[in-house]
């Protein structure tokens, strides 16, 4: 039986982006809808300009309401994550897992050419590895 060896074996494809001008209000009900851990923040050109965390969130959501301020007037370029580390559809799950550990984020951007075509997040690949368990040992 063949094992999840591909990001794009497990990748989540056309994720939800947002944009670096958006406030984070926006972000926040994006991820608080969907259930997301972040967001890719992404151009008009679907280049990836950066990562957006729900601590990120909610850093910013804290710092808005100790300085009296109005959530609204946070902007996503203010609080987002701009070192990204990304990944290809054809890296190996294991390679990227570990330096997803090494890094410690949950989130990678899948690029082909410079463009976003997916994201993988820790969950993803715990669920590849687990469904490979799972018929390993049923097999």
């Amino acid at each position: 039986m063949p094992r999840p060896t591909a990001i794009k074996d497990c990748m989540r494809k056309n994720p939800l982006t947002i944009k670096a001008n958006a406030n984070i209000v926006q972000a926040v009900e994006m991820i608080v809808e969907y259930k997301l851990t972040g967001l890719t923040v992404s151009d008009d050109n679907g280049c990836v300009v950066g990562i957006l965390s729900e601590l990120d969130c909610l850093q910013a959501i804290l710092t808005t309401i100790y300085n009296d301020g109005n959530a609204e007037h946070a902007l996503v370029s203010e609080v987002m994550q701009s070192d990204v580390n990304t990944c290809n559809p054809e890296d190996g799950i294991v390679e990227v897992a570990q330096a997803m550990l090494d890094s410690k984020q949950r989130r990678r951007p899948v690029l082909t050419a410079g463009k976003l075509v997916g994201q993988v997040s820790c969950s993803n690949i715990l669920w590849a590895l687990m469904e490979y368990s799972r018929r390993k040992t049923q097999g």
